[in-house]
C-alpha cells in the first residue's frame, strides 16, 4: 500500500516516536523512508553580522545532521532486533520553511504517507507560526500520520 514514507525529523522525542511508528510500517509494507530535516533559516534574517549568520547555519546543519543519524541508527537497531528486511532510506536536509519544505517534497518525492510528531523543540513556534504538523494536515495530498 505505501511506496514512499516521509519522516520529518527535528530531532525532538516526538520526531523519534513518529520514526518508530514510520519504521513499523515500512517494515511491513517495503516502502522507503524519506527521512527530511528542514533548517529554518527565516530567523536568521535580519542578524547584523554576516559572520554570525554563517555559524548559526552551521550550527544549525550539524543539529539537523544528528538528528538524520539518530533516524538512520534506529532503522538499523530495529533491522538487527527484529530481524527484519533491510529498509530503503534516503536522507534530506533543506533549508526553509519547515511545512513548505515538507509540501513540496510531498510532491516532489510523490510520497504515500507522512508520519510525523505532533510537536517539535520549539513549542513556543505553536503561538508564533502555528503548528508545522497542523499545517501539514491540512495542506497534504496524502495522508498524515501525526504522532502524539
Amino acid at each position: 500500500m505505501y511506496q514512499k514514507i516521509l519522516l520529518p525529523t527535528d530531532g525532538s522525542k516526538f520526531a523519534e516516536s513518529a520514526a518508530n511508528h514510520a519504521i513499523w510500517i515500512a517494515s511491513r509494507s517495503g516502502a522507503e523512508i524519506i527521512v527530511l530535516n528542514v533548517i529554518e533559516t527565516s530567523s536568521l534574517v535580519g542578524l547584523p553580522a554576516e559572520d554570525l549568520i554563517v555559524k548559526i547555519k552551521e550550527m544549525l546543519k550539524e543539529e539537523g545532521r544528528r538528528s538524520l543519524e539518530r533516524i538512520s541508527e534506529m532503522i538499523s537497531e530495529s533491522e538487527t532486533e527484529s530481524k527484519i528486511e533491510d529498509i530503503k532510506i534516503t536522507l534530506k536536509t533543506e533549508e526553509g520553511s519547515p511545512a513548505d519544505s515538507i509540501l513540496k517534497t510531498i510532491d516532489n518525492e510523490n510520497i504515500d504517507l507522512v508520519v510525523m510528531g505532533t510537536s517539535g523543540k520549539h513549542g513556543l513556534d505553536r503561538f508564533l507560526l502555528g503548528s508545522v504538523t497542523e499545517k501539514v494536515v491540512r495542506s497534504s495530498k496524502c495522508p498524515v500520520l501525526a504522532v502524539h
